[in-house]
């Protein structure tokens, strides 16, 4: 009988959660000099030059002892903030950026940085990041108050103790001027250490629909199944039982539930209109995505795509950023899994 992500019932450790904050599988061989800038787009290649000169600085040999120490934490603690669209590369230049510089640095999205302060407590996560050169924050979220409040907190008493921060965040492609506005919250946030921002936008279109992939490619019913039953280390689910296991799990432990998993099948996705199941949803999906774990689809009515996963109203909300990039993200998700599902038996 194929195993169901819904049977598990994870419980990662503390040192699980500290071993997680590297770049994940999708991006563990990202480097400066892979990064293909767009030239229709001149900010992505302005932020490669930045993000590269911003490595060599973090790369210069620190001299120990306490002056140096004082003087680094006034002077040095700079920070790069990555402003733009989803699929214009951030996360590519981000993980670039942990990958060129030495010593001790840290890698995680908002969210995990957000669970690790709750399993740690503050002043206990303060001082383990403290001892990083580097920490960097992909997919920093203003949509949540108390959470944006903890995370800036966390990072002026970061950079207050010398360490660099390097963040990215998300902006609709369409959205002119919102890219701005939210750099600007974010700015207006962390008050006490902005001069030592460098905010920078990236714009540009999703390399996901560069590659052509504008829709969440679906299968029949029975031909997930079959997959599913025929897939070694595979998962098989129905979209409600998933949703509902789900709510029972707190999202740090969503990289471990898909652990081993080799490819999720998921059936009879459906129109999601209450952000308590589509905000999971979105976790799992980032989780999945950042292993590189292909997924194939079934839709309610058994479609070739599925149509719509967020109702407008959820498309319109605070978490519109966070819907859209996991729409994204899915249909690159479902086409690795129709892909996956055309290869011949036995491969």
């Amino acid at each position: 009988m194929t195993a169901a992500l819904a049977d598990r019932r994870p419980e990662p450790t503390l040192d699980r959660l500290l071993a997680d904050l590297v770049p994940p599988p999708r991006f563990a061989q990202a480097r400066l000099e892979t990064y293909r800038p767009d030239p229709e787009h001149p900010s992505q290649q302005q932020a490669k030059e930045r993000i590269t000169a911003f490595a060599a600085e973090l790369s210069r040999p620190r001299k120990a002892g306490l002056l140096s120490r004082l003087r680094r934490q006034s002077t040095e603690a700079r920070g790069i903030y990555l402003d733009g669209g989803f699929g214009v590369g951030k996360t590519h230049l981000l993980t670039s950026l942990f990958h060129a510089v030495p010593g001790k640095r840290v890698y995680g999205t908002f969210v995990e940085y957000t669970d690790l302060v709750g399993a740690l407590g503050f002043q206990r996560a303060v001082d383990l990041l403290g001892e990083s050169v580097l920490v960097c924050i992909d997919e920093f979220e203003l949509d949540d108050p108390g959470d944006t409040l903890l995370m800036t907190r966390l990072i002026r008493e970061l950079s207050d103790r010398g360490v660099a921060v390097a963040a990215t965040s998300n902006t609709l492609p369409e959205a002119l001027g919102e890219g701005r506005f939210a750099a600007q919250d974010f700015l207006r946030e962390i008050r006490s250490m902005s001069e030592r921002f460098d905010v920078m936008r990236i714009d540009g279109e999703d390399y996901r629909r560069r590659d052509g992939i504008r829709e969440i490619s679906a299968l029949p019913t029975e031909r997930v199944r079959e997959h599913a039953a025929a897939q070694e280390g595979a998962t098989l689910d129905s979209f409600e039982g998933l949703l509902d296991h789900l709510a029972t799990l707190h999202p740090s432990r969503y990289g471990a539930l898909i652990d081993e998993v080799t490819a999720a099948h998921v059936t009879g996705l459906r129109v999601l209109s209450h952000h308590h199941h589509a905000l999971r949803f979105v976790v799992l999906v980032d989780r999945l995505y950042d292993r590189e774990v292909p997924m194939l689809v079934s839709a309610e009515d058994d479609a070739a795509v599925v149509p719509t996963l967020f109702t407008e109203e959820l498309l319109r909300s605070g978490y519109r950023k966070k819907y859209y990039r996991s729409l994204s993200r899915l249909a690159s998700l479902a086409h690795d899994g129709l892909a996956l599902a055309e290869e011949p038996a036995g491969r």
